[in-house]
């Protein structure tokens, strides 16, 4: 099978968040199973440039947006079984940042209608195109409007992946014929609208082939009004064609060798990792202290009002917070207020460090995610790999993959609470507390079914390829 990816980040290359992670991975996995599978990233000026030197110059050709004709360069690389098609203009991808520009919608529409475009010259037809994200969801727009009746063309179909359904590419109706080169009767239609705006997210959902997402739960929560934002009628609508399907991580790039080497065969080996990330962090603390890690960006949408709420009694006990992240100012100012209130029990690291994240992952004794939503979720899977017990909320992917430690079956693998709810995500971190200090042979147990936790891509992998083939029609 010949797939095209169409991502606008893919590490190790570009990435700010878990699609750039899936992107790296999935593509892999898909090809160490026998497909052709090329992925499609902009070439962005911060792409560092011993990477760039690595990439072969095709050739280069015009894309027509609108009214204009942009300079479309295409550049090669190959590995691991996978080829990389970078598109390269400056003008769209020689900036400070990735996203948030002004002119965003007309970059991508650009990047979209690109990749399109270069099909001939690269003399490759793909069987099926996965695009991702409100990003790249003009892919299949612009195949079924502009592309699908040309002879080469004919046949492809389209797979649009959802990570984060609150991100919709949302825009006024006057980019549409001006900026987006699609005719205003498909606004009319109702096709490309969306109360009242131009819904690019919308849009794809309706032309795609098939619809995936990044877990099972959060494929059903986003058709109910709560989380859907206000696509979920849509998503009903479509729900024929709608598919949940795990992320995976990278195992080999995440694997518990930080301070010192450890393993499901050598846990105890973990408590150095500990040991050593608190005398990194300026903090004090034995085997029988418990070290909470937190890994995030700073928004919302993590549950940090939770947090926020009940702060003061979660370090009236005897515990080590250590935490990573950017973002909202509200919450990186009660993080630098919890550290020069409590010194001694609270790491703040307002940043974001790839390196510091595996430590806390590798030596913090759990891991609080309380997300309000959470689509799929890598962090939890990437502290069970290193035998860190995740406190979750049960949403998304946190329902699918943390499940709740019941002592007398000796099942689980975290600690999880159903309601949005301060107090509820409390009674669970002092359970986890309780269970840490007073029941050592059932967390040593939950530490082991953590690490021996199966989040490779290849079963994910697999039902891609269902979702593939079902659209093709196989």
């Amino acid at each position: 099978m010949k797939i095209m990816y169409v991502t606008s980040e893919c590490a190790p290359f570009i990435k700010t968040g878990g699609l750039g992670d899936v992107a790296g991975s999935l593509p892999q996995a898909l090809a160490a199973k026998g497909h052709d599978v090329r992925v499609f990233c902009p070439l962005y000026s911060a792409i560092d440039q011993s990477m760039r030197e690595k990439f072969y110059y095709i050739k280069n050709a015009y894309v027509r947006l609108g009214w204009r004709n942009q300079y479309c360069g295409i550049f090669r690389y190959e590995a691991d079984g996978v080829t990389y098609y970078f598109i390269d203009n400056e003008y769209y991808f020689a900036r400070g940042q990735i996203y948030g520009e002004y002119d965003d919608a007309e970059r991508f529409a650009y990047y979209s209608k690109a990749v399109l475009e270069v099909l001939p010259d690269l003399e490759w037809k793909p069987d099926v195109i996965n695009c991702n994200d409100w990003q790249t969801a003009l892919v299949p727009v612009y195949y079924n409007l502009m592309f699908a009746s040309r002879p080469f063309y004919e046949n492809i179909k389209t797979v649009f992946t959802i990570h984060n359904i609150q991100y919709q590419g949302r825009y006024g109706r006057e980019i549409l014929e001006y900026v987006l080169g699609i005719d205003d009767a498909h606004f009319r239609s109702g096709f490309m609208a969306m109360d009242g705006d131009v819904n690019l997210m919308k849009a794809a959902i309706v032309a795609s082939t098939a619809v995936t997402t990044v877990s099972p739960t959060y494929a059903n929560e986003i058709q109910t009004e709560y989380y859907g934002y206000r696509l979920d009628s849509v998503l009903r609508m479509n729900s024929y064609k709608l598919h949940g399907i795990l992320n995976g991580i990278n195992m080999d790039a995440f694997n518990p060798e930080i301070f010192k080497n450890y393993g499901p065969n050598n846990p105890q080996d973990k408590l150095v990792n500990k040991t050593e990330l608190l005398k990194l962090c300026g903090l004090e603390g034995d085997a029988n202290t418990p070290v909470i890690g937190i890994v995030t960006r700073f928004v919302d949408q993590k549950g940090l009002d939770l947090v926020e709420a009940v702060l003061p009694d979660i370090l009236a006990d005897d515990v080590r917070l250590i935490v990573l992240g950017t973002g909202d100012y509200r919450y990186e100012q009660m993080f630098i207020e919890a550290k020069r209130r409590w010194p001694d029990k609270v790491s703040a690291s307002i940043m974001f460090s790839g390196d510091l994240a595996n430590r806390i992952y590798a030596g913090a004794d759990m891991f609080l995610m309380p997300s309000k939503f959470e689509p799929c979720g890598l962090a939890q899977m990437i502290a069970l790999r290193y035998g860190t017990i995740p406190i979750v909320r049960e949403t998304g992917g946190l329902k699918d993959t943390v499940h709740a430690f019941v002592d007398y079956a000796g099942t689980g693998n975290g600690f999880t609470f159903a309601s949005y709810n301060a107090h509820d995500m409390l009674h669970v971190i002092r359970e986890a507390c309780g269970v840490f200090r007073f029941n050592k042979p059932a967390w040593s147990k939950l530490i082991m079914q953590g690490m021996q936790s199966d989040f490779s891509w290849g079963s994910s992998a697999d039902k891609y390829i269902e979702v593939y083939k079902t659209a093709m029609g196989q």
